[in-house]
């Protein structure tokens, strides 16, 4: 870990107890306290994932877990906010550096949010450029981003232009905060304090410099990082978010159980509930042992300039798929345990339950992903851009 690394993950830690305490206050607005937005541009947070070409910090993936880990325990929302607001700006590198810096400008601390799904439309404007128009639903963070990737099919008549070998020309577009329209639509069982609302686009002019197609591409910017190719990067980064929830899940289950009366004793002398809480503990452990050695296996083959294989992909792949599996079961266990109590909307129990199952309904997190893993070591072929 170089010193922006051990001077963010400080920060990080000094920040984590009142995003813990302001839980509540973000979940009544729907979104992070505006001077919770303040203090988390100020501790760099948002800028984990960026390009250090581009004023980023550009922290290596075993850090960035750490951190997003930390923030995780303390609040799901707000390590859910930060990790999207950071890890959406990490798609700054698949643009052309010039034109990622003209946007960018001096706003090095920004966020961003994206939304992967194509439910945009780019209308051919010359050979330079393109209308958008679409919504897209889910961008979390969206009310402090300064900047939005939003996927889109380029139109070709009635439906998308179709490019070999035989897709649809899926890209995303960038583009400010102020050429779209915010809906407030977010109102969710967990992760209520995300701000994942829709946003809206009519009939937005973009130069075609700003589009890319990091699903399909290689980054435009040099590093080890850069190396890794799109949607292994988004993987690694959220790996960090299931461990955190279900880390305060059994931490707080691991504190009450001493001090709760269960039939003629404590809830800490019940055998039931000693193996049940080891059981989950040792599947969270051993998820994060997962995940830390798959991801330093990636880091380790670009650190030394070349891409990870397939192999290593998938094996990142199924680690990341893995700590949400661990988690859930981690997170169900000490809320089961805890009893009636736990239920009430001021106990943090509740609060990871909810936001851990709110989570899991990501796409990222979606039964495909296992499948994939699992037709590769069968020797069923199949797309691999998405991994």
């Amino acid at each position: 870990m170089d010193d922006a690394g051990e001077t963010t993950r400080k920060a990080a830690r000094a920040l984590a107890p009142e995003l813990s305490a302001r839980a509540e206050e973000g979940e009544a607005l729907h979104t992070m306290p505006p001077d919770l937005v303040d203090r988390v541009h100020a501790a760099r947070l948002f800028a984990l994932w960026r390009p250090r070409s581009l004023g980023g910090l550009e922290l290596d993936p075993l850090t960035q877990l750490e951190i997003i880990e930390e923030l995780s325990r303390a609040d799901g929302s707000a390590g859910w906010t930060i990790m999207i607001g950071s890890g959406s700006s990490a798609i700054f590198a698949w643009l052309d550096p010039d034109v990622a810096r003209d946007m960018i400008g001096d706003d090095l601390d920004s966020a961003s949010t994206s939304m992967f799904a194509p439910f945009g439309r780019g209308v051919p404007n010359g050979n330079t450029g393109i209308t958008l128009s679409g919504r897209w639903p889910f961008n979390s963070g969206c009310p402090h981003a300064e900047f939005f990737q939003t996927g889109l099919f380029m139109s070709d008549g009635d439906g998308p232009r179709m490019v070999p070998p035989g897709r649809p020309d899926w890209r995303f577009a960038f583009f400010r905060r102020t050429e779209a329209e915010i809906i407030e639509t977010w109102d969710a069982v967990g992760l209520r304090g995300t701000g994942s609302h829709d946003v809206v686009v009519r009939e937005l002019r973009l130069p075609l410099e700003q589009l890319a197609a990091p699903m399909f591409e290689q980054a435009r910017h040099d590093g080890p990082l850069w190396r890794i190719p799109f949607f292994t990067v988004i993987g690694l980064s959220v790996c960090g978010f299931p461990l955190g929830v279900a880390r305060r899940a059994l931490d707080e289950f691991t504190a009450l159980a001493p001090t709760k009366r269960h039939g003629d004793g404590m809830l800490a002398h019940d055998p039931h509930v000693q193996v049940e809480l080891a059981r989950a503990e040792g599947g969270l452990q051993a998820a994060r042992a997962f995940a830390v050695d798959a991801i330093g296996d990636i880091w380790q083959t670009a650190c030394t300039g070349d891409p990870p294989s397939l192999d290593q992909r998938l094996r990142a792949l199924l680690a990341m798929q893995q700590t949400m599996r661990a988690a859930v079961a981690a997170v169900d266990t000490a809320f089961e345990l805890a009893g009636a109590g736990a239920v009430y909307t001021s106990h943090p129990l509740q609060r990871c339950f909810r936001d851990i199952h709110t989570a899991k309904q990501h796409i990222i997190f979606a039964a495909g992903r296992w499948r994939r893993y699992a037709q590769h070591g069968l020797g069923i072929s199949g797309p691999t851009f998405l991994i």
